[in-house]
């Protein structure tokens, strides 16, 4: 059930009042620019190039394991430079003639600095890949510190709220329970990209409210909550993937179910 996802950081970690706070100024709080990247991204392309399509391309932050909580008509952020460019010149994201890179709409200069952590041997090629992908449509993206982040050094860079973040990614494995209050309220740290928004905590709620003992009136409030995500591009799913479990024939009771206490069940058989 693990999703990758990018998240566009907007605000920040109040400490004292416990809960994040958004920043309408900040650099990435401005839709068409979010939508712009997503749409540069050939994610498609990545996930059989590196992960010979053991990597999926995935729609929602609610899992379809999930089953009828699951919006399968949620779209995607399919690649098209075209429509990336065409948003971000009606925009207002001008191109500068010398350096040919986008500056903000107040003429500032616009660099996009990405946190990334290093979970694999593919993530500093897979992310120097978006970043030249990024380049075609004019945005100029760094890693945030030349390269991909240790683990730890981006864990304390994320919960410090570090001003210098603009887009960072990460996975989630949603266990348990679908509603997704637990990484995307107000009151989460886990909330990455620090939004804030009435109708998000009106959709959460109503996720999670004792109406929602009410099968379809959970699913109608998932759906809705999914739709509006899409359309807000805050935190967007980009890959789940794909596990292979290899076990010998003479393996038996072997189970990958959740439910199963596969060390007591599993033996071995001479047959």
């Amino acid at each position: 059930m693990t999703y990758s996802f990018i998240a566009f950081k907007v605000g920040k970690w109040d400490e004292k009042l416990g809960k994040n706070v958004q920043n309408p100024h900040a650099k990435m709080n401005n839709l068409s620019l979010r939508k712009a990247m997503l749409h540069a991204m050939n994610i498609d392309q990545v996930n059989q190039r590196f992960f010979r399509g053991l990597d999926y391309r995935v729609n929602s932050l609610i899992p379809a394991q999930f089953g009828k909580f699951h919006d399968a008509k949620v779209p995607v952020y399919s690649s098209n430079l075209e429509k990336a460019n065409k948003l971000l010149d009606q925009a207002g994201y001008k191109k500068d003639k010398q350096t040919g890179y986008r500056l903000q709409p107040n003429g500032k200069k616009l660099t996009i600095n990405l946190a990334v952590h290093v979970s694999d041997i593919n993530v500093e090629a897979l992310w120097t890949n978006y970043i030249q992908e990024w380049k075609k449509i004019g945005l100029k993206a760094e890693f945030l510190t030349g390269r991909p982040m240790g683990f730890n050094n981006w864990i304390n860079a994320i919960k410090s709220s570090d001003p210098r973040i603009d887009v960072l990614s990460n996975a989630w494995d949603p266990s348990g329970d679908s509603s997704p209050a637990v990484f995307y309220e107000e009151k989460m740290p886990y909330n990455f990209a620090l939004f804030v928004s009435p109708m998000n905590n009106k959709l959460l709620d109503e996720i999670d409210s004792k109406k929602a003992f009410n099968e379809k009136y959970r699913v109608q409030k998932m759906h809705e909550w999914q739709q509006w995500m899409y359309k807000n591009a805050y935190v967007v799913p980009t890959t789940g993937t794909y596990s292979i479990t290899a076990v010998n024939s003479k393996i038996t009771g072997w189970s990958l179910k959740p439910s199963a206490d596969v060390w007591y069940e599993a033996g071995f058989s001479k047959n």
